[in-house]
């Protein structure tokens, strides 16, 4: 079983949040009102997520190790600017500056696409 690092879990998260934006986009076709909907449908989860990350790593503070102190807090301390500063203002900012062009796709993969029927809903 392949142990899964801090960088994995949290770009698992950013999938989850730009999965929820992009349910809005093809609910609506909305590209502004998309970004804060999907945000706020996956928010609680991604900052529940965050919270208990954070917490984690902050354990490590306590132990005696001075390296393991540092790395404790370190990574404490970037999960919580991710998930604000990150997750809570440049992805919401950039995707709405981008509109549309968000879901953009090369011609050779629309094509294949339609070809094999893929997509995010059950027909």
């Amino acid at each position: 079983m392949k142990a899964t690092s801090p960088a994995e879990v949290l770009m698992d998260y950013e999938v989850f949040l730009l999965a929820r934006i992009k349910e809005e986009w093809d609910r609506t076709g909305d590209a502004v009102a998309s970004v804060p909907a999907g945000i706020a449908r996956s928010a609680p989860l991604v900052t529940a997520a965050a919270a208990i990350l954070a917490a984690s790593f902050a354990a490590y503070a306590t132990g005696r190790v001075v390296f393991l102190q540092q790395l404790g807090v370190g990574m404490a301390l970037t999960v919580a600017v991710d998930a604000t500063l990150i997750r809570g203002v440049l992805v919401p900012a950039l995707m709405r500056l981008a509109g549309p062009a968000n879901w953009w796709a090369p011609a050779p993969l629309r094509r294949l696409r339609r070809r094999l029927s893929v997509s995010e809903y059950e027909t």
